[in-house]
């Protein structure tokens, strides 16, 4: 199930404006980067970033995907607008189910002050 095509974080240069200018929390298998900003008419907007680190084949990078994905769209409708989100997938993720990736993703999202209606800072 993809994420909602406003939802999606798709150019180069807004991943790379959430790598340099972004807060960053870190779980066990996965890293978050969040930016805020100041326009509320955009919706939050998710990236994932998985490199072949985490497993050379493409079937388990893209089923880990599938699970950030799910998990993301269960938590999207928290997100605050105008928020830009990267998750890094953190080798080790490949053994971790559904379940652990939402908590973690959770966790990592209320650390980071952006679930609950938390508006933007800079955190670094």
């Amino acid at each position: 199930m993809a994420l909602p095509f406003a939802n999606r974080l798709r150019h180069r240069r807004d991943f790379q404006a959430v790598y340099q200018q972004g807060i960053r929390r870190s779980g066990r298998y996965l890293k978050l980067r969040a930016l805020y900003s100041d326009s509320e008419t955009q919706p939050a907007r998710i990236g994932i970033s998985i490199s072949q680190k985490v497993s050379k084949k493409a079937v388990v990078r893209n089923r880990i995907k599938r699970q950030i994905r799910a998990a993301c769209q269960v938590l999207l409708p928290q997100i605050s607008a105008g928020w830009k989100i990267v998750i890094v997938v953190r080798s080790g993720a490949q053994e971790c189910k559904y379940e652990h990736f939402l908590r973690e993703l959770e966790k990592l999202l209320v650390q980071a002050e952006v679930l609950d209606g938390h508006k933007g800072r800079n955190l670094l």
